[in-house]
């Protein structure tokens, strides 16, 4: 009889870090924002509440000011390994999502050599020089890719145990003139990933990935301040709101479709949706667009946990602290069991989109 057993990457332990300073609203009421080089002259305080109500975010987390994202992602790193009960010394691979490094409080200058998986590797004191570290820079979808790498890594036989870690440290490269600012935060989450032998399907069973690069690569990027009279010679994070917000709602649900149909899945299959912690209200939007792609008019409730309100976004640490804390039951309503498919999909600066399908 033909042999059918085959090896599936699990997620196997969990790990994050979140920041202790919470920034709540009222933090920036002393903020002056400008718009095309002016003054934008509406109070201060409708702003931060209109840009709550946008985005569902009232408090965001910002890291000590002595903390830089190889920091808090070994942190995050040392809890999955230490989740998942193994020695740090079989991982075979670490790989490091991030996009500008370790920037340190007070400059702009981004710091990636050496590769921040090489620093974390160094700092939790892994000897074995076949333990491979290397750093991925991919935008928000990040650590989703990471995932998606590490599944490759296993399914080929190179690998048998993964860490994938998703740090960044945005509260160092936003403008302090744009409101955009407000939707960005501080954190790190980590997991680790390793060969399963199963007879049936388990683990990540389908993946999809898309960039837009020629079309929407604009829509995220490196720019001046909005205050003509700030700092020239910094650079920040700059979005198009608008239009990144259509292009994801269009573009999102489809990935995610394409995910789930290569897992021979339909939506009804699917329990919890870990999606990229971005904006609560495009969030929201992504997921009746998913569904109607079912011809399906209502999304199930307690199927898309959330923590964007109280953690803002973070950027690749989004999802894998989300999945850390939906695994040890801290957020209300929400649990993963043995047997149940979710899907992870995020989307960001490349434009890239991307999802995988997990069976726990």
């Amino acid at each position: 009889m033909r042999n059918t057993t085959s090896f599936y990457s699990s997620i196997i332990g969990t790990g994050s870090y979140i920041p202790e300073n919470v920034i709540h609203g009222n933090s920036f009421l002393e903020s002056a924002f400008f718009e095309n080089g002016l003054k934008i002259d509406k109070d201060i305080s409708e702003i931060i509440s209109k840009f709550s109500e946008i985005t569902e975010i009232t408090e965001r987390r910002y890291v000590d000011d002595n903390l830089v994202s190889s920091d808090i992602g070994k942190i995050a790193a040392e809890k999955a390994i230490a989740d998942s009960g193994i020695d740090p010394e079989s991982l075979d691979c670490i790989i490091f999502c991030h996009n500008f490094g370790d920037v340190r409080l007070g400059t702009n200058r981004m710091d990636i050599l050496p590769a921040l998986a090489a620093k974390v590797k160094q700092s939790i004191g892994i000897n074995n020089p076949d333990c491979v570290a290397y750093d991925l820079i991919f935008g928000c979808p990040g650590w989703v890719q990471g995932c998606i790498q590490a599944d490759y890594l296993i399914r080929s036989g190179d690998a048998k145990r993964v860490l994938v870690i998703g740090s960044e440290t945005l509260s160092r490269i936003i403008d302090p003139h744009d409101r955009d600012s407000m939707i960005f935060s501080d954190g790190a989450g980590a997991v680790v990933l390793e060969a399963t032998a199963s007879d049936e399907p388990t683990g990540i069973l389908a993946h999809k990935t898309e960039s837009f690069s020629v079309s929407h690569g604009s829509l995220l990027v490196m720019g001046k301040s909005n205050n003509p009279e700030h700092n020239r010679e910094n650079s920040y994070l700059k979005m198009n709101g608008r239009k990144l917000y259509e292009f994801a709602v269009i573009n999102v649900p489809q990935v995610v479709k394409k995910a789930i149909d290569k897992a021979n899945l339909h939506i009804t299959d699917i329990k919890t949706v870990f999606i990229h912690q971005a904006n609560g209200k495009m969030d929201q939007a992504i997921m009746k667009r998913l569904f109607k792609l079912y011809d399906l008019d209502a999304v199930p409730e307690k199927l898309v946990p959330m923590t964007i309100s109280w953690l803002g976004n973070s950027s690749v640490a989004t999802i894998p602290t989300l999945l850390d804390l939906v695994r040890k039951g801290k957020v209300e309503g929400y649990q993963v069991k043995k047997g149940e498919y979710a899907v992870f999909a995020s989307v960001g600066a490349g434009m890239h989109i991307n999802a995988f399908v997990y069976k726990f």
